[in-house]
């Protein structure tokens, strides 16, 4: 049975799902991958060459896992998220330096060219659409800023993906249903992989909204993709 709502609800109801299921949010995260997601987030601030002459836009921020790493970096950083109880808990997480603000990444509020970094963790399958994200990302962006993206991905090796396939669709699916005890929420997470844009097609996306120097790591034997862009 499919979990993905219907595209005009796609906003509302994954705003809510995340407010949901904010509480517990990192605590599966890091039991899902092992604390691996943790490991990518830093060696993607750390290829960016994030530092302290940066401002950094955390996109999606959620409970503020990457806005920590780029501060601990030394950069200047905003977390932006939609879902009110993701951002409460990064609140309490008191990162000293970090401002978080709740907005749309549709209509990103802030000035052209002020950013110099924006990252994003696991979140464009959420967004009702991509290319208007990433224009928005450009805006924000001063010329030679540069984007770093986590999320999921499809290993190309047959054994590999077969594997993964049980791990992704049905494992994460039943034990993130039962340690949060919102099982439709954890029956989307997989699902929503459906709503990523194959390989080439996301470099045309890049490409056709301002971003150049595109580059993809595939940590997890090639579950996760991490790319890197930079804007012209």
């Amino acid at each position: 049975m499919s979990a993905l709502p219907k595209p005009e609800e796609k906003a509302r109801e994954v705003r809510q799902m995340f407010d949901r299921i904010a509480p517990g949010y990192d605590r599966l995260n890091r039991v899902m991958t092992g604390r691996m997601d943790q490991r990518w987030r830093r060696d993607l601030v750390r290829r960016m060459g994030i530092g302290p002459v940066d401002r950094v836009l955390d996109l999606a921020c959620g409970t503020g896992d990457f806005a920590e790493i780029a501060r601990e970096a030394g950069a200047s950083v905003v977390g932006l998220d939609f879902a009110r109880q993701m951002l409460l808990g990064a609140l309490r997480r008191r990162i000293d330096g970090v401002a978080f603000v709740q907005g749309d990444a549709l209509h990103l509020p802030f000035a052209d060219g002020s950013m110099t970094a924006a990252v994003s963790g696991f979140a464009l399958r959420n967004f009702v659409a991509i290319p208007p994200v990433l224009a928005e990302l450009a805006r924000v962006l001063a010329p030679g800023g540069r984007i770093g993206l986590l999320e999921v991905d499809r290993p190309r090796n047959t054994l590999v993906r077969a594997g993964h396939g049980v791990y992704f669709n049905h494992a994460v699916p039943f034990v993130g249903g039962l340690l949060s005890r919102d099982r439709s929420a954890y029956r989307y997470l997989p699902q929503s992989a459906i709503y990523l844009p194959g390989e080439r097609e996301f470099v045309e996306m890049l490409v056709a909204n301002g971003f150049h120097r595109v580059q993809k790591r595939s940590p997890m034997f090639g579950a996760i993709q991490s790319v890197t862009a930079v804007r012209r």
